[in-house]
C-alpha cells in the first residue's frame, strides 16, 4: 500500500562499533532529510550487548519516525572478518525493521556510492559532500556513519525512482522475510 503523503525511507550503515542511520522523505523528485544519527555501543560492552544496543537504538528511531521502507548497506564480499561484524549489525537492523513490519532492501557499498556520487569508489568525504548537496543540508553530518546511512536512503530512493520510471521491478524483503516485488 502506497503512503498517502511523502514516502519515508530509513537508511542504515551497519557496524558493531558505530551504526549510522538516516531518514529522508521523498515526494516526487524532491528528497529531504528529517533525521540522522549514530548508535555507538560502549567499547567495553560484550558482543551481545553491542548487538542489543544497535537493535534497540534502531528500533526506537524507527518507531519515532515511522518509515515506510528500510534500506541497509550490505557487506563487502572478500573481507571476511568485517563481513561477519557488519552482517551481525545488519541482522540487528533487519530485525528492528521486521518488528515494525517494514520491507528491507540491501545495497552494496559500491552501489550506494555509484548512485550518490556517480562513481562506485567515491571516498567518504565525497559521499558526505553529495549527501549534503542532494539533501540541501547546511553542512555534512558530523558522523561519517550517519552520512553513509543517508546515502543508503538516497540510493534506495533513486533506485526506486529509476525502477518506477523505467517500468522495472524492486525486489526487497518484507517484514515476514519473504521476497516481494
Amino acid at each position: 500500500m502506497a503512503p498517502s503523503g511523502p514516502l519515508i525511507i530509513f537508511g542504515v550503515d551497519p557496524g558493531l562499533t558505530c551504526t549510522g542511520y538516516g531518514v529522508i522523505t521523498v515526494e516526487g523528485s524532491s528528497h529531504r532529510c528529517i533525521d540522522f544519527g549514530a548508535i555507538k555501543p560502549p567499547g567495553g560492552a560484550s558482543h551481545t550487548e553491542k548487538l542489543m544496543r544497535i537493535h534497540e537504538g534502531l528500533y526506537d528511531a524507527m518507531r519515532k519516525v515511522q518509515p515506510h521502507e528500510v534500506s541497509i548497506e550490505d557487506f563487502i564480499i572478500g573481507h571476511t572478518r568485517a563481513a561477519v561484524a557488519i552482517g551481525e549489525a545488519r541482522a540487528a537492523a533487519t530485525l528492528a525493521a521486521g518488528r515494525m513490519g517494514l520491507p528491507v532492501s540491501l545495497y552494496k557499498p559500491s552501489e550506494v556510492k555509484q548512485f550518490v556520487t556517480s562513481y562506485g569508489r567515491g571516498s567518504k568525504e565525497q559521499v558526505a559532500a553529495m549527501v549534503q548537496a542532494l539533501l540541501g543540508l547546511r553542512e555534512p553530518p558530523a558522523s561519517p556513519d550517519a552520512a553513509d546511512a543517508l546515502a543508503v536512503a538516497l540510493c534506495h530512493a533513486l533506485r526506486r525512482e529509476s525502477a518506477l520510471t523505467s517500468g522495472g521491478q524492486i525486489l526487497s524483503l518484507t517484514g515476514t522475510g519473504r521476497a516481494r516485488r
